[in-house]
């Protein structure tokens, strides 16, 4: 043995501890090289009290479940999520916030030391857009400061890393998002086509053909009401077209400027948030259509759109209120009190002659307008609209292979953003050949109306980007999930409708728009809507009336909180075109637009969440207002 020892152990020892080494590599790939690949991805900030998506990755064949341990001082709790092809995804809910190690057993044994932040951190951005538009009225400066303080939290408290991710990352990515785009080149298009037709009469000659039947106060009530329903497609044009247009024959049939006002008030914003083509409709989609991806929904925006519409229980009423009051010229508070002093006003010879020579004035300009050109463009909008949706509808389904398919289906599959963008190409189109062919302008008076239309609607624009931009940040915060762990176990879905038609008219009439606090509730609520219904245990097609219910409160109230707020840009338009004093105009609508905002709160958003048919709220409703405008409403009569 010393002997084989001496000649051969040497060499032995040497080929035993290669013979173990080449063993070890081999155990080594076949069990742990795959867990090594493997890729684990945390969120971009952890917060407490919210749950937390940690994925794994490229996750072998053999495994079935991935186990992590969570530990932080004397807390520690096991979570596990079961593997789908070679990923898994486990959501983790921390009690509070700290240093956290996180450990995956089927990780390949990896340990991860990750600091959580406190969860009502989320709620701090959309909280402050909030505070900061009520104190400076500046949406976009509120919307700015929102997103930063944000990433400021993404980014660990980096001031500068978080002012460049706020340009180049998050409103660089929400600019380039596809559907966004469309969204943004239809705005501005459709503000192109109104920026023309204004200028050359299309507009003016559609409301002198309305005008031509006001011969009494009802009458022309009456006509200003219906021109606010005939130019339904921008509330600014809707505005100052109105007020201008009618102020020398209401003057001239004696009703009050501030009854004027409160017609082109109430006809503008709530007849532009509901049709379907509209300056709105972009932004109203691009909101809803953000919202529905943030709780990964393949809902059609546009179809979701169209099912709130019987749900816009305030636009739809005080349209309604505006036609019974000029209708039965009945009124109340401090708007009687307006009608009365107009009627018996009485005036000098000076200022009839004024008024005659206004009228005269103004029915020789219209009298050179052409009502068609406002017409055909709009018509080209709505007729090109349908056909794009039909068209794209058809040409999805039959891509698909499906041969047997109904409207519904049609809509569902079809292409909003492309249907409404050609349309409102074409009619840009149509309306500079229009002009042009006609010799009421040249082509380069044209092209300035058609590009000042266009810079008209690129606040609105910037405002939606920055819309995106927080709405971004809410959901890597996960602000709806923080708002619902606190809400969930003190709210009933039933009322959240109720409850987010209250809030969004609060802030809009404390901002002024409606469309910075579409832009700031929009995507916390849906998020809330759908997990806090899915909490509760509701069916699918209760969650879905609470959702519509939701996105309908959104919209409704805030046009809601604008109609009675005085620095909303609609009020103080109606005003100035009415030339109306300001306060006066605020203090004669504010009582209407309350109790029609309650009545359609009480009847239509309530019962609506319990399952009433959302057309019996609307009877309901307009039963209701037109009895209480009998009950404290009185006669105008001199």
């Amino acid at each position: 043995m010393t002997i084989f020892n001496k000649l051969y152990g040497k060499k032995m020892e040497i080929n035993i501890s290669k013979v173990n080494f080449k063993i070890f590599i081999i155990l080594f790939t076949l069990f742990f090289s795959d867990h090594l690949a493997q890729e684990i991805s945390y969120p971009s900030i952890l917060l407490s009290e919210v749950p937390n998506k940690i994925s794994v990755k490229n996750i072998p064949n053999t495994i079935d479940t991935v186990n992590l341990i969570v530990k932080n001082g004397d807390w520690q709790q096991t979570f596990y999520s079961k593997v789908e092809g070679s990923e898994a995804n486990i959501s983790v809910f921390l009690p509070s916030s700290g240093k956290y190690s996180f450990m995956f057993f089927e990780g390949g044994y990896k340990t991860s030391i990750k600091t959580v932040m406190p969860g009502w951190l989320s709620i701090v951005p959309p909280l402050l857009a909030i505070l900061l538009a009520l104190l400076i009225r500046q949406v976009i400066v509120a919307l700015f400061a929102g997103i930063y303080v944000g990433l400021l939290f993404i980014y660990e408290f980096n001031p500068l890393t978080a002012l460049l991710r706020l340009i180049d990352t998050n409103l660089f990515n929400a600019l380039i998002d596809p559907d966004h785009i469309y969204i943004i080149l239809f705005t501005l298009l459709i503000g192109g086509v109104v920026g023309i037709i204004s200028k050359n009469g299309g507009t003016i000659g559609l409301a002198n053909q309305i005008t031509k039947l006001a011969k009494t106060p009802r009458s022309g009530m009456i006509a200003s009401w219906f021109m606010g329903i005939v130019i339904f497609f921008d509330d600014y044009a809707n505005s100052l077209i109105i007020g201008n247009m009618m102020r020398p024959i209401t003057d001239k049939l004696k009703v009050s400027r501030e009854k004027l006002a409160y017609i082109v008030d109430s006809t503008a914003a709530p007849i532009a948030s509901l049709v379907i083509i509209s300056t709105w409709i972009g932004y109203e989609l691009g909101l809803i259509g953000d919202g529905l991806s943030a709780i990964n929904s393949d809902q059609n925006p546009y179809e979701v759109f169209i099912q709130t519409l019987p749900y816009r229980f305030y636009p739809i009423a005080a349209l309604f209120f505006v036609f019974i009051t000029s209708y039965w010229e009945r009124d109340f508070g401090p708007m009687h009190k307006a009608e009365i002093n107009a009627r018996k006003l009485k005036l000098s010879e000076k200022e009839v002659n004024n008024q005659k020579a206004n009228i005269a004035k103004s029915q020789l300009s219209l009298s050179k307008t052409r009502w068609y050109n406002g017409a055909i463009p709009i018509l080209v909008i709505l007729i090109g609209t349908v056909a794009g949706l039909i068209f794209t509808g058809i040409n999805s389904l039959e891509s698909a292979g499906i041969k047997n398919y109904g409207l519904d289906d049609i809509i569902r599959e079809s292409d909003s953003y492309k249907s409404l963008l050609w349309a409102s190409l074409i009619a840009g189109i149509t309306a500079v050949l229009l002009t042009i062919s006609q010799g009421i302008r040249k082509l380069e008076e044209t092209i300035k109306a058609w590009h000042s239309g266009v810079q008209s609607m690129m606040i609105a624009c910037i405002i939606l980007v920055m819309a995106w931009g927080i709405s971004s940040i809410t959901n890597d915060l996960k602000t709806a999930d923080y708002v619902i762990s606190i809400l969930s176990d003190s709210i009933n879905p039933r009322f959240l409708p109720a409850i987010v038609f209250v809030v969004c008219g609060l802030i809009s009439f404390a901002t002024g728009t409606s469309w910075g606090t579409m832009a700031i509730v929009m995507p916390i609520v849906i998020p809330m809507a759908s997990t806090i219904t899915g909490i509760e245990g509701y069916s699918a097609v209760d969650s879905h009336i609470i959702l519509v219910g939701v996105i309908s409160s959104v919209l409704a109230g805030s046009v809601w909180g604008d109609h009675c707020s005085p620095i909303a840009d609609t009020t103080i338009l109606s005003s100035m075109a009415s030339k109306c004093d300001h306060i006066a105009h605020v203090k004669t609508q504010l009582p209407y637009a309350i109790m029609v905002g309650l009545v359609t709160l009480t009847f239509g958003d309530i019962p609506t969440a319990f399952g009433l048919s959302p057309y019996i709220s609307i009877v309901l409703i307009l039963s209701v207002l037109t009895g209480l405008l009998f009950i404290v409403g009185k006669k105008v009569e001199v």
